[in-house]
């Protein structure tokens, strides 16, 4: 179980900050032969992602919500984000076409999803909570006299191209 850090804790970050989120719905259980490739996939990506400390993954969780699994990336850069997405040699090309080739076949079993984020600003708050969000995917830092606030931790939550 991970370590609770006692008090209140926020975020610091300087640099570019994108966050990335990716999902997918089963829309027909009855198929997982469509849809469990599909939910697979994600693993090795993340792996060879995480493997690559330049790759530009900063951090990612997943969640569970009412239409299937959401998956939260952080990058350091929207300009690695696609250079990951488009490389010839990266997991996510073979990953891409398969999921294009069973959305052809049966194109109402699964579904996907994604959003991306450049973010100008970010404030968080974590109050007796293991690291984690932009937290573990930045630096964790005490909340101090300066970041009280929200709006003060917004204010200084201004990311910083380096």
């Amino acid at each position: 179980m991970p370590r609770v850090l006692p008090g209140r804790m926020t975020h610091r970050h300087d640099g570019e900050l994108v966050v990335f989120l990716i999902g997918m719905r089963v829309n027909q259980w009855w198929r997982p032969d469509q849809w469990l490739p599909v939910f697979r996939a994600m693993g090795p990506m993340l792996t060879e992602l995480s493997r690559d400390t330049e790759s530009g993954l900063a951090g990612f969780r997943l969640t569970i919500g009412a239409d299937g699994p959401v998956l939260v990336q952080y990058w350091t850069s929207l300009e690695k984000l696609y250079a990951y997405a488009s490389a010839p040699s990266s997991t996510h090309r073979p990953a891409w076409s398969s999921f294009n080739a069973r959305a052809r076949k049966a194109p109402r079993a699964v579904g996907i999803w994604h959003e991306t984020f450049v973010v100008e600003r970010a404030e968080s708050m974590y109050v007796g909570m293991p690291e984690r969000g932009l937290a573990a995917a930045t630096e964790s830092v005490v909340v101090d006299r300066s970041s009280h606030t929200a709006r003060a931790r917004a204010a200084a939550g201004r990311t910083r191209s380096s």
